[in-house]
């Protein structure tokens, strides 16, 4: 059995759609679409919260190890660099209060079984390594080993 997958959305279709939605061309969507990325880019790597309308906010952010002793601080301490994206309450709310379809097909394409969810619905939140109402997520979210921290417009220096 298989399960049936949704492909990602190029950006041409979404440009086109989102320029049908809004009333413009779509080579004023395109140019808004182009700046837009590039000012969240700039934004983010300055260590700026940035704001995505309708979807909530993401940030560039650090894993690393902590010392004891803030004499041996240093950059061989950072363990990863992460994107973090932080959803509105709103789009919480309606993931939360979709239904989910899960179609199992065998190999020749025939439907074997569909169920449609009746979960308690929460929603994970990978940032504080919990779900909406306070449990552990599966793998254990975002560990935090020592301390996370946003990327600041500063240099961090060669220790």
């Amino acid at each position: 059995m298989s399960p049936e997958m949704y492909s990602s959305l190029n950006q041409k279709k979404v440009i086109k759609e989102a320029a049908l939605r809004s009333g413009v061309s779509q080579g004023v969507m395109q140019a808004c679409w182009d700046a837009a990325g590039e000012v969240i880019k700039a934004w983010a790597t300055e260590g700026h919260s940035v704001a995505l309308p309708g979807l909530g906010t993401m940030r560039f952010g650090l894993r690393s190890k902590s010392v004891e002793d803030v004499n041996k601080v240093k950059t061989g301490l950072i363990t990863s660099r992460r994107i973090i994206f932080t959803p509105d309450t709103d789009l919480k709310d309606e993931l939360k209060n979709t239904s989910v379809v899960i179609t199992c097909y065998d190999r020749n394409g025939n439907e074997v079984k569909r169920v449609t969810s009746d979960d308690d619905a929460e929603v994970e939140d990978p940032e504080n390594g919990s779900t909406e109402n306070g449990g552990s997520t599966e793998n254990g979210g975002s560990q935090n080993q020592g301390g996370n921290s946003n990327t600041g417009g500063g240099d961090l220096g060669q220790n």
